[in-house]
């Protein structure tokens, strides 16, 4: 692999409700009520709550540090960060041109993000400005952002999967028990274990099928392919919970072989 750092993330998202109070002129209602009213209007717009991304919150943002051979997987929540801290924290991982490595990220992930960024007025300029074309995270045939989405699909929009398809078609876990639509009951339950383990998940998915992808492509060989698998199963396997338990036990045993 490349002596470029990496960084692999994933977002998870709530409803923007100060945007959609504005956009949908709801002031004056509970934030319970207010996001009643918006998934009530989008769905009416689209048959379906998924927000249009300009009115996705970021909640949660994981990502897994990869360079020099080593691993750190961590999580930022609403829990203890705002959301420009989460911002921030992802902007440096720009400034210091690791190659960003996303399932879907053209699509969500990213534009999620920059609006964001212009929602709060923080400078983006090492995202938005970091070169030109195959060094620029925002063109589309970049080399600085990997989206295995459109790569698994040669950039055809009707052969674009789902994470969880072909990480299971590979042998990994995928994301078990937990899909998209917890992550608002989550929030408001304050179960933030649960969702940073989830997005840590999805984290880990695009890993190994990126780690897949290397392969296919020539660029590692089946040997190295075996190392760098067996590299991450073992630092998986220093990450523990606060009561001690292995926190991604259930992603590793849901990892054939």
């Amino acid at each position: 692999m490349t002596s470029t750092p990496l960084l692999v993330f994933d977002i998870e998202t709530i409803p923007d409700l100060q945007t959609g109070r504005r956009l949908y002129d709801l002031d004056g209602l509970s934030d319970d009520d207010a996001l009643t009213a918006l998934i009530a209007l989008r769905q009416a717009e689209a048959g379906n709550d998924f927000m249009r991304l300009p009115l996705h919150q970021v909640a949660c943002l994981s990502f897994l540090w990869v360079e020099n051979n080593t691993f750190n997987l961590r999580s930022l929540s609403l829990q203890d960060k705002s959301e420009s801290e989460i911002l921030a924290t992802f902007l440096r991982a720009c400034t210091k041109k690791a190659t960003l490595i996303s399932w879907n990220g053209a699509n969500f992930d990213l534009p999620v993000l920059l609006y964001r960024m212009a929602h709060h007025k923080i400078d983006a300029s090492a995202l938005m400005n970091a070169g030109f074309q195959k060094n620029d995270y925002l063109y589309r045939y970049s080399e600085k952002h990997i989206d295995l989405m459109d790569k698994f699909s040669f950039g055809s929009y009707g052969a674009k999967q789902k994470l969880d398809t072909i990480a299971s078609l590979c042998g990994f876990a995928g994301k078990g028990d937990i899909d998209g639509s917890q992550v608002v009951p989550m929030v408001q339950a304050g179960q933030w274990d649960k969702l940073t383990t989830y997005c840590e998940s999805d984290v880990l998915n695009t890993w190994f099928v990126y780690l897949r992808y290397l392969h296919l492509t020539g660029k590692l060989d089946l040997d190295n392919l075996e190392i760098a698998t067996n590299g991450t199963k073992d630092y998986l396997h220093t990450l523990h919970n606060h009561d001690g338990s292995l926190r991604h036990q259930a992603f590793l045993e849901g990892c054939a072989g």
